[in-house]
């Protein structure tokens, strides 16, 4: 068919992927099996998390597969060339990590040594860079004139497909974390396997870009609207497995709406074409053309199309870097420490499950809605993205401080400043690296970059939550009860947000004129 050979198409196909692949946002569901199953303390189970952090955050090898088989334009027509072919190596290795992970907690084999648990963590994790660069990439290029509300949008799904997950969870497994490791090793394989050919590069500009992208918007909105009230209703009052049932269902109608955007895209594009009322261009960004670019005497580390050891040399670089490195490491420790932080304040099963799906709610806003905002701001009044960056992880400082007070309730409403400051990492950091050094080795730099989450989720969850825990936990089964369990871990948390917080503004400070001059010639052109 005709329409399947769209951006749009490609975009909705993107989406379903992202809503069913973030089951790295999940751990907290089988993190407890984990440890039971394989006898960890808590330590160890957090360096097991981190070896999954480290493969979902270093993607230098997904960048290098795109730019070899997906960066030119003519990726589409070879068969073994295309965003596909990388999306299928990570599906590859989702489906052998978490098969194994499976294999192990349900006894089918018997329990590996934490080095080989750690390496199928690792697989399990490390899928999700080949789906991230694949769809985040190809969506920049396919929607170049909007490449924050694109990215906004792919990397949102992202961040709530762990809800998606969650409610699929309560269905099908019954609160068995055993049968939803298997779900997670065969059902999102099977929908990536069906999708993933028609996600494709069309490096065109079309005028009709904006209103499209804004109904996306507005069905990604209505979206996580209903899955908030689902999990508030099932947190307050429950639902019955038929209640359930028909809930998830309605979900997934929501999910496939992004194919009438497809459709109703095609239809007008087609109509305006026939009718000669708009030319379709090849795409002539900011970025890529070098009559709009700005002049090196604005920034010398800014140029359309640096590769990654030239970024490497850059001083913006290693401001990106050490910016994530405090805001992604603190943010990924608290997601995956979040079911242990609930169990010692004596939060319910119910309750658990809860924060899980408001974490992937929360992640989602923050992804989408700075991607939005930043987009509206920086086209309206010339504000550079870093300078979100800087507000946002001011926000996770304090909602690290709000964890640390043990209030009522502190837990949820902290909870949710982290989770929205984690997100809008994700969405400004690829965006801001795609406009500082070009979109053509972006998978590379911006995976580079990421480097820092695992880093900084490894020193904060093993060396600071792990360690602090183990100290005032009981020996005997290694758990504790009570606020001041997580507080201390919390504060140093915050700290360190408000000093990525602070590196973000330098950041701002120093492609402030480099913005300027960008949404001056966007103006002249």
């Amino acid at each position: 068919m005709e329409i399947a050979n769209t951006k749009w198409v490609a975009a909705a196909a993107s989406i379903w992927i992202q809503s069913f692949s973030g089951a790295s946002y999940t751990f907290g569901i089988y993190s407890s099996l984990l440890k039971s199953s394989q006898s960890y303390d808590q330590s160890t189970l957090d360096t097991v998390s981190v070896c999954k952090d480290i493969g979902a955050n270093v993607g230098i090898l997904s960048g290098l597969f795109y730019t070899a088989v997906a960066s030119g334009r003519s990726g589409n027509g070879r068969f073994f060339s295309g965003p596909w072919v990388v999306i299928f190596v990570g599906l590859l290795q989702w489906f052998l990590g978490y098969g194994f992970i499976w294999m192990a907690t349900s006894g089918v084999i018997e329990r590996p040594p934490v080095a080989v648990m750690c390496f199928f963590m690792f697989l399990a994790g490390h899928c999700q860079p080949f789906f991230n660069t694949a769809i985040v990439v190809t969506a920049v290029r396919n929607f170049s004139d909007y490449g924050g509300t694109a990215v906004g949008i792919m990397k949102g799904y992202l961040g709530l497909s762990g809800a998606v997950l969650v409610q699929m969870y309560h269905i099908f497994c019954e609160g068995d974390p055993t049968n939803y490791l298997l779900l997670l090793a065969v059902v999102p394989s099977l929908l990536i396997l069906t999708t993933m050919p028609f996600v494709r590069t069309y490096d065109t500009v079309i005028a009709g870009d904006k209103k499209h992208l804004n109904g996306l918007s507005t069905i990604s909105l209505i979206i996580v609207t209903y899955l908030m009230v689902v999990v508030l209703v099932e947190n307050i009052i429950g639902m019955s497995m038929v209640m359930k049932i028909c809930s998830f269902t309605l979900l997934v109608f929501l999910l496939a709406s992004p194919l009438l955007v497809a459709v109703r895209a095609h239809r007008e594009e087609k109509h305006r074409f026939m009718s000669l009322d708009f030319p379709v261009t090849e795409k002539t960004t900011l970025l890529d053309d070098p009559k709009l670019n700005p002049s090196p005497d604005v920034n010398a580390d800014i140029s359309n199309d640096m590769d990654v050891l030239e970024a490497i040399r850059t001083t913006n670089f290693w401001l990106l870097f050490s910016a994530m490195l405090c805001g992604m490491g603190s943010g990924l420790a608290t997601v995956n420490n979040i079911r242990q932080v609930g169990e010692s304040l004596s939060y319910s099963t119910v309750q658990l499950n809860s924060l899980v799906s408001l974490w992937s709610i929360w992640n989602f806003l923050g992804r989408f809605g700075s991607g939005y905002i930043s987009d509206a701001f920086l086209h309206s009044h010339g504000w550079p993205r870093p300078v979100f960056m800087a507000i946002t992880l001011a926000l996770m400082a304090i909602g690290h401080v709000v964890m640390a007070s043990g209030l009522l309730g502190s837990l949820y409403i902290g909870s949710l400043l982290v989770g929205l400051a984690y997100g809008s990492q994700w969405a400004l950091m690829p965006t801001i690296t795609s406009e500082i050094f070009g979109i053509r080795h972006m998978g590379t730099i911006f995976y580079t970059i990421s480097i820092a989450s695992p880093i900084g989720s490894y020193f904060f969850s093993v060396k600071v939550m792990g360690y602090l825990y183990d100290q005032v936990a009981s020996l005997d089964d290694h758990s504790c009860y009570g606020n001041h369990c997580f507080s201390t871990s919390f504060v140093i948390m915050a700290v360190m947000a408000m000093l990525g917080s602070l590196v973000a503004f330098v950041l701002f400070l120093r492609t402030k004129k480099f913005y300027a001059t960008l949404v001056a010639k966007r103006i002249l052109k």
